[in-house]
Parts: C-alpha cells; structure tokens; sequence
C-alpha cells in the first residue's frame, strides 16, 4: 500500500488541532472533499471555539447545511466548543480519553486528532479501514470497529499505526473500492481470499427474452 500510495495522508485541510477537529466531525457520513469545500470559506468566519459560541444555533446549522446531518453536527460543534471554552481554556485537549469525552467526538474522530494533530500513533478505523481489514483477512466480517482497530495494533508496529491508516483509506478509497475493486490489478490479491473469491466468480450472463423459433 505504501508502494502504491507514497502520499497517503490526512485529507482534511485544516491549519490547527481545532480545525482538524471540527473537520472530522463535519466528516461523518460525508465526503472529505465535500467538506473541504465547506470548511475553506467556514474557517474563515469561525476560527476560534468562541466564535461558534457567539451565533445563533440556526445560524451556524445555515453555515454547514450543505453537509450531512447539518443540525445535529451544528449542535454538537457548539457543544464541543463550550467544553473546550469552559474547561479548557479554548484549547483541544492532547488526550484521548478527553477527547471522546466531548460531545459528537467517538473513538475514530479522537484518534484521528491525536494521531494528525498531536503525533500519538493511533490508528483510526473508519469505513474504507474496516472494508479493506476485512477483505484482506485481516479481520473477521462480524468483527466490530474496536475489534478491527485492536487487530490492526497488534499486525501493524506501533509507530506506523497513523501512517497506515493513511495508506489503508487511499488504498479503499482510491483502488479497493465498495462496489467495484480493481481486483484484476492489484498487488495484494495473492494475499486477499475476498479478491481471490472475486477473481474465481463466474461471469453470469444476463438472460433474454425466451423466443420461440419461428419459420
């Protein structure tokens, strides 16, 4: 995957661990290059947790409507900055235990910030992760994100869980996709038994319309 993917990272621009922050957050559900598009003009006008503070809910739900989930995230981020306004003098905490304490911050969105924002190896599962363990035989297809996530540590060295995060979500992402992996090209697929089982599917021919012989 790194072969494949020298310039595997963090997709969400962001320029502080604030930033990154609200970013994954907006992020749920949602594409990282339909949020980019978002944020370039939203951290403009929001820079700091206050600034979230001083609109009106219905003003901020306004600001991201073209995101998924628009008012719930809009509640949360307010949330969130409060927290960190009222606790930690506006500043994103470097734990992650603090971090999954706020409101709308779950496991994945912490480890992403203490791995992107802080330099804390961790490694984040997320949809593309979980799809790519799973196919790979790296993980069982009933096992859980966590299960997913406690396998991944102990397969992968520690100080390159962020790293391959990365090259796990270009790797999903970019060539096996959801719907239509490049099976037929990839270089895993000796080590793949999904893709091998794709490889060794019969083609199934679609069926006409049954005709009688006519003459």
């Amino acid at each position: 995957m790194g072969e494949m993917f020298p310039e595997a990272r963090c997709e969400l621009n962001h320029s502080s661990p604030f930033e990154l922050l609200v970013a994954v957050m907006l992020s749920a559900q949602a594409t990282d290059e339909s949020v980019n598009r978002l944020t370039k003009t939203l951290f403009r006008k929001y820079q700091v947790p206050q600034d979230y503070l001083q609109v009106p809910l219905s003003e901020l739900e306004q600001d991201i409507r073209t995101i998924g989930l628009f008012r719930n995230k809009a509640k949360n981020i307010q949330s969130m900055c409060r927290i960190l306004v009222d606790e930690w003098d506006g500043r994103v905490p470097e734990s992650h235990e603090a971090l999954v304490a706020l409101p709308g911050v779950g496991r994945k969105t912490a480890n992403v910030v203490v791995s992107n924002a802080f330099g804390v190896p961790a490694f984040a599962v997320d949809t593309h992760v979980e799809r790519v363990s799973k196919r790979l035989g790296l993980a069982k297809p009933e096992d859980s994100v966590l299960e997913v996530e406690r396998k991944l540590n102990r397969i992968v060295l520690r100080e390159e869980w962020t790293l391959s995060h990365h090259r796990f979500i270009f790797f999903g992402r970019y060539h096996c996709k959801a719907q239509s992996p490049r099976c037929g090209s990839c270089p895993l697929l000796d080590l793949c038994p999904e893709g091998k089982r794709r490889m060794k599917a019969p083609v199934r021919m679609k069926a006409g319309p049954n005709r009688k012989n006519e003459g």
